[in-house]
């Protein structure tokens, strides 16, 4: 099956990454590096400088066009950590990943300013943040000041809160409206590269979250990119009782739902499958 050529082309998509600029037309896959030693699926795999290389260097050739980089795990009841155990933790992976990648696009999952700041200087290209700006009053004035495309995540508004499951009459509205008030701050600031992130695991219920995959196209009214987080995700998992690395044919089922509906980034652990299903809709081989 190819995926009708309008889902694809629709919208004109595309992001200034210092300087480059990237085309958002065809999807993307954005994989996940995991800093951490508590992560809920790869906790401790990848949090020296070479197993970092290496695994950054097997998600692009396996078909990554941006490799997202976290050392915060925001799993349900993670330590919390501070800017400044997040930028040791970083340590120097952003320059090595340059330095040896030069082509590579690197996101940095943080709500720190102090942690763009410092990932500006090594070289990343996009900010990728939970919290929409609320943990950190700086962040958003530092993504403008150093014009930096920004991912803005749909979630509740507090650290202690971000997985209270809340009750919404429509999720597909509350999310579209969270959107709209606060792409109208993000413009107001001077941040214009914009991509959009309906926050698959942070205080959804499992109906809603598979509701928000069905109405996909309907999610940030077509007029920025929409990344797709759903790897390894509990709303996949604990209803099949299995566990995160058991749900790799169930993901790619969805991740070809999304893309179909639209889509254009996903972010995954497993990028040789996400690709296998980008090309598979496309009728690549």
């Amino acid at each position: 099956m190819k995926l009708p050529a309008s889902n694809f082309q629709l919208s004109k998509f595309s992001i200034n990454c210092n300087g480059r600029l990237v085309d958002l037309n065809t999807p993307k896959i954005m994989g996940i590096l995991n800093l951490t030693p508590d992560s809920f699926s790869d906790g401790g795999k990848f949090n020296n400088e070479k197993s970092a290389l290496l695994q950054v260097e097997k998600m692009l050739k396996d078909g990554a066009d941006f490799i997202d980089i976290g050392a915060q795990s925001t799993r349900p009841n993670a330590e919390y950590l501070s800017a400044e155990e997040e930028i040791r933790r970083i340590g120097n992976v952003i320059s090595l990943i340059k330095k040896e990648f030069p082509e590579a696009l690197i996101s940095i999952d943080t709500f720190y300013a102090d942690v763009v700041k410092f990932g500006y200087n090594e070289g990343m290209d996009v900010v990728n943040d939970i919290s929409g700006g609320y943990f950190d009053e700086n962040l958003l004035p530092t993504v403008a000041e150093n014009k930096l495309p920004y991912i803005l995540m749909h979630s509740n508004t507090s650290y202690s809160t971000m997985h209270e499951k809340i009750h919404y009459n429509d999720i597909t509205m509350s999310v579209n409206y969270y959107f709209s008030e606060k792409v109208n701050q993000l413009q107001k600031l001077g941040i214009h590269d914009i991509i959009l992130d309906p926050g698959f695991g942070f205080g959804k219920t499992v109906e809603d979250q598979y509701k928000m995959i069905e109405e996909v196209e309907h999610l940030g009214f077509g007029r920025f990119p929409l990344l797709i987080g759903i790897s390894r995700k509990s709303f996949i998992y604990k209803p099949l009782n299995k566990k995160p690395l058991e749900i790799g044919e169930e993901t790619q089922i969805l991740h070809r739902k999304v893309l179909e509906k639209g889509a254009k980034i996903l972010r995954v652990h497993d990028v040789s499958e996400t690709k296998k299903t980008i090309q598979s809709l496309r009728g690549m081989k």
